[in-house]
C-alpha cells in the first residue's frame, strides 16, 4: 500500500491548521496510508479524527543529524524514510540540509510547505497555506476548515454547559480575567443553568487559580478541565453549547468539533490564523490589543451571533 509522510512539529494550534491538508489527502487518496512525524500528545488528535494511520514521535536523537550538512545519518531511520512515496515536510529548513539529507536517505518525491505564514495581502487562510504543497499532487483544498465527529470519552454533567478557555501561548493575546468574569456573569443572566467548563493546559496553570478564585467570589458555577489529552478535550467541547476563548490552539480545537465559538483576536491577523469554520465568529480589536475589547462589545457579539442559535 503507498504510503505517504507529513512530518508536522509547532504547537497545538499549528498543528490543527495542518488538518484540512490531512483530510484533502484522505478524501481523495483513500488508499494511501497517512503517517504524521510529530509529537505524539498533539499529531493523536489526528488518528482520532480518523486523518492519519498513524503517529512517530519526532523527538528522537537519530534525527538530529539529518539536520547537519554530509553527517552520517543512521540507516534504520534512513531505511524509515525511503518507505515512504511521498515526504510533506514543514519544518524550519532554511539551508537546504534537512532536504538534501532526506534525498540521501532515498526519498524520491519530497514536498516542503511553508514554516513561516504569509502575512501579506491578499490574505489566506494558513490552513490553505499550509495545504499548498499538494497542489503537486493535483489536490487543491476548496474547504479550508473540517469537522469532526469525536468519539464520547466525557459527557459533561451540567444542562447547558458552556466552554471558556480564558487563556493561550502569549499573554498578548489574553483578555483579562475580570472582563471575563464579567462576560460569564452577563451569560449566565441570559442562559439559564450554565454551568461554565473551564479549559486550560500547560500555559495557565500558574494563573489559573487566580481566575478560578474570581469565578467562584462571582458566584458562578463551573468545572475545570485541565490538561486533558486533546481527543477527550475535543469530546468535552463538542458536548458544549458554545465556546469563548482568545486566538489559540484550542480554539482550533473546539472549531474542529462545529459548537458555536466566540474568539478574540488581539495582535494576529484572524484573515490569516482564526478558524475558518462556519461556525466560529471572531472579535478582532480595532486597536490590535485585547484590552481595547469593551465588555459590552463582546455581549453585543454574543447575542447576535451565538445567543439567538441556541
Amino acid at each position: 500500500m503507498p504510503k505517504i509522510l507529513f512530518i508536522r512539529g509547532g504547537a497545538v494550534g499549528d498543528f490543527l491548521l495542518t488538518l484540512p491538508a490531512l483530510k484533502l489527502v484522505r478524501d481523495n487518496l483513500p488508499d494511501l496510508e497517512i503517517e504524521i512525524l510529530g509529537y505524539p500528545s498533539i499529531a493523536e488528535v489526528a488518528v482520532t479524527a480518523g486523518l492519519a494511520d498513524r503517529v512517530k514521535s519526532i523527538e528522537h536523537a537519530s534525527l538530529a543529524p539529518f539536520f547537519a550538512p554530509g553527517s552520517q545519518l543512521n540507516q534504520e531511520t534512513c531505511d524509515y524514510f525511503a518507505e515512504f512515496d511521498v515526504v510533506v515536510s514543514y519544518l524550519y529548513d532554511p539551508d537546504g540540509f534537512f532536504e538534501a539529507n532526506l534525498e540521501r536517505a532515498g526519498v524520491k518525491t519530497l514536498f516542503t510547505g511553508p514554516f513561516r505564514m504569509e502575512e501579506s495581502e491578499p490574505y489566506r487562510p494558513a490552513s490553505v497555506q499550509l495545504a499548498s504543497p499538494l497542489e503537486s499532487l493535483a489536490l487543491y483544498l476548496e474547504k479550508p476548515w473540517i469537522e469532526v465527529k469525536y468519539p464520547k470519552s466525557i459527557e459533561p454533567e451540567a444542562d447547558n454547559p458552556i466552554a471558556i478557555h480564558p487563556g493561550s501561548g502569549s499573554p498578548s493575546k489574553n483578555w483579562s480575567f475580570e472582563s471575563w468574569v464579567e462576560i460569564l456573569r452577563l451569560t449566565a443572566n441570559e442562559v439559564p443553568n450554565s454551568t461554565f467548563y473551564i479549559v486550560s493546559g500547560e500555559a495557565e496553570q500558574e494563573v489559573l487559580p487566580d481566575f478560578l478564585y474570581l469565578v467562584e467570589a462571582a458566584g458562578l458555577p463551573y468545572r475545570s478541565i485541565a490538561n486533558r489529552p486533546l481527543p477527550e478535550l475535543a469530546s468535552v467541547l463538542q458536548a458544549c453549547r458554545f465556546f469563548l476563548g482568545h486566538d489559540s490552539g484550542i480554539s482550533h480545537l473546539a472549531a474542529t468539533t462545529g459548537i458555536p465559538s466566540l474568539l478574540l483576536f488581539g495582535p494576529t491577523n484572524p484573515a490569516v490564523w482564526a478558524p475558518t469554520h462556519p461556525s466560529v465568529s471572531v472579535h478582532h480589536s480595532v486597536d490590535h490589543q485585547l484590552s481595547g475589547i469593551a465588555v459590552s462589545e463582546v455581549m453585543e457579539d454574543l447575542r447576535q451571533k451565538i445567543f439567538t442559535g441556541l
